[in-house]
C-alpha cells in the first residue's frame, strides 16, 4: 500500500514537471516583452510571452506540451532583427544573458552551450587559415597542421554531441579540412565544392532552424568575387540536386528566398531562371496561388519586358478617346504612375513630377488612379491636365494594378517608345536620374 501511495503522490509532479527559458536583457529599459515561438519547417507558431522586469529578467515556463525542437525568442521590433533561436531537448532549462555590448550567451543548457563552444572553436581555426593565406606565408607544414586541427576539432565536437539534438547541426556544419597543403585557389574551390556535402536537407530540425537558409545564402551569394550568370546557374542547379526530390516544401522556401535575392540585385536573367526552371513548377504542384501569381507578375514587369497592355479611356479637348497603352505613339518615353487621390505621398510627388517633366515634351505620363470611387479623383486630376488619366476602380483589386503587381502608391514604371520597361524609379529623384 505504501508503494502505491508513493506512486500516486508522484504522478502529479510527473504530469506537471516543466522546464523554462529565462534570462536577462541589458540594458533593461530597452526591452518590454520576450515572446516565445516554436519554429517548424512550415513556419513559426506563437506560444507565450513574459514581461521583462525592471532588472531585465524574464521567465517563460515550458511544460510537457513543449516538444523537443527549435524555439525562438523575439525581444524587440522588427522581429526579424531582434530574435535568437535555441534548441530545446525537453530535458533541461534554458537560461541566457543578452546585452548590447556582449551579445547573446547561454548560461544554462548543455545543448546550446555546446553549439556556442563549437562555433567559437571552428571560427578560431578558420581565422588562422584566413590569416595564413592573407599573410601569404610559405610555411606549408604550418598550414597542414592548422588543417589537421580543424578536422580534429570537428571530430571531437561530433563525439561530444553524440546523442544530443545539437549533433545534427554540428555534423551538418562539417568544414572542409584537407590532409595536406593547398594553395588559396584550390582551397577556396574545394570549400565551395564541399560546402553542402554534410547537410541533410530532409532533417526536420535543420528545416525548423535558420541553419539551412544561412548555409544556402552563403553558398549562392557568399563569394567575395562577383559570380557570373553561368556560375550562379551552376550553383543553383547544384543546390537543387543536393536538396533532392523528397523535400519539396523546404526546396520551395529556399528557392523563393534565392529568387527574391536575385530580384533585389536586379538580376532579371537569374530571377527568371530560378522561376522558370524550378520555382514555378514547385509552386504549382503545391498550389501556392499567391506565389504563382507573384512569379507571373514579376516576369511580365521585369526590366526589358514589354509592359502589360491595358485599355485607356480619357478626355482630350473635351472628346472621349478610347485606346490602349500599345497604341499610344509620338513620345520617346512613357511614364506609368500608379497613384491615388487619397494618398498623401502621391499628393507630394505628383506636382514634383509635373514640374520635372515641364521641359521634357517627349515623355508622356499615364496616371492610373487606384480609387474606391471617382468623387475625389475627378477633382484631383484637374491639377494635372498634361497627364493621361486612367480611373482604376477597385483600388488594389483592379485588373491593371494586378497585372503590374502594385502593392503601394505611388509606383512608377518608365517605358521606352516600344513600351518596354526600362526602369522602375523609386521616387522623383530616381526618375530624374533616369531621364538625365
Amino acid at each position: 500500500m505504501k508503494s502505491i501511495l508513493s506512486i500516486l503522490l508522484l504522478l502529479p509532479f510527473l504530469n506537471f514537471a516543466q522546464h523554462s527559458v529565462s534570462g536577462t536583457f541589458l540594458p533593461a529599459e530597452n526591452y518590454t516583452y520576450a515572446l516565445l515561438y516554436q519554429s517548424k519547417p512550415s513556419g513559426t507558431e506563437y506560444l507565450d510571452r513574459s514581461k521583462i522586469g525592471e532588472a531585465g529578467d524574464f521567465k517563460i515556463e515550458m511544460d510537457s506540451s513543449y516538444t523537443p525542437g527549435m524555439y525562438k525568442i523575439v525581444y524587440a521590433l522588427p522581429a526579424e532583427e531582434y530574435n535568437f533561436s535555441f534548441i530545446y531537448d525537453g530535458k533541461e532549462n534554458i537560461a541566457i544573458t543578452l546585452s548590447e555590448d556582449q551579445g547573446l550567451a547561454f548560461t544554462e543548457s548543455s545543448e546550446n552551450k555546446l553549439w556556442s563552444s563549437y562555433t567559437n572553436s571552428i571560427n578560431l581555426v578558420n581565422r588562422s587559415i584566413n590569416n595564413f593565406y592573407t599573410q601569404q606565408s610559405s610555411d606549408q607544414k604550418a598550414l597542414t597542421a592548422i588543417f589537421k586541427t580543424l578536422g580534429n576539432t570537428q571530430d571531437s565536437f561530433e563525439q561530444a554531441a553524440n546523442g544530443m539534438l545539437v549533433s545534427v547541426f554540428i555534423k551538418a556544419n562539417r568544414p572542409y579540412a584537407p590532409k595536406e597543403y593547398q594553395n588559396l585557389s584550390s582551397y577556396s574551390q574545394n570549400v565551395k565544392r564541399s560546402y553542402l556535402d554534410a547537410v541533410d536537407f530532409g532533417d526536420p530540425l535543420l528545416q525548423s532552424s535558420d541553419f539551412l537558409m544561412d548555409r544556402v545564402i552563403t553558398y549562392i551569394f557568399g563569394s567575395s568575387e562577383a559570380n557570373s550568370t553561368a556560375q550562379f546557374k551552376t550553383d543553383v542547379a547544384t543546390l537543387v540536386a543536393k536538396i533532392g526530390t523528397n523535400n519539396p516544401i523546404i526546396k520551395t522556401i529556399l528557392l523563393e528566398t534565392i529568387w527574391r535575392k536575385f530580384k533585389l540585385m536586379d538580376s532579371v536573367e537569374m530571377a527568371n531562371y530560378v522561376s522558370d526552371t524550378y520555382l514555378m513548377a514547385l509552386a504549382k504542384n503545391a498550389n501556392y496561388t499567391a506565389l504563382i501569381e507573384e512569379l507571373k507578375v514579376d516576369k511580365s514587369t521585369a526590366l526589358g519586358s514589354m509592359a502589360p497592355n491595358f485599355d485607356i479611356e480619357y478626355l482630350k479637348d473635351g472628346k472621349a478617346v478610347k485606346t490602349n497603352l500599345y497604341d499610344l505613339a509620338g513620345a520617346e518615353n512613357y511614364l506609368l504612375i500608379f497613384w491615388s487621390s487619397t494618398c498623401g505621398h502621391c499628393q507630394e510627388e505628383l506636382p514634383k513630377i509635373k514640374e520635372l517633366l515641364s521641359n521634357k515634351p517627349n515623355v508622356n505620363v499615364i496616371a492610373i488612379g487606384l480609387e474606391d470611387d471617382d468623387v475625389i479623383w475627378k477633382n484631383a486630376i484637374k491639377q494635372f491636365p498634361e497627364f493621361i488619366q486612367v480611373l482604376g476602380l477597385g483600388r488594389w483589386d483592379n485588373p491593371i494594378s494586378n497585372d503590374y503587381g502594385i502593392a503601394s502608391t505611388p509606383t512608377y514604371f518608365l517605358l521606352n517608345h516600344k513600351k518596354e520597361i526600362i526602369a522602375k524609379p523609386y521616387d522623383v529623384e530616381a526618375l530624374k536620374a533616369e531621364l538625365e
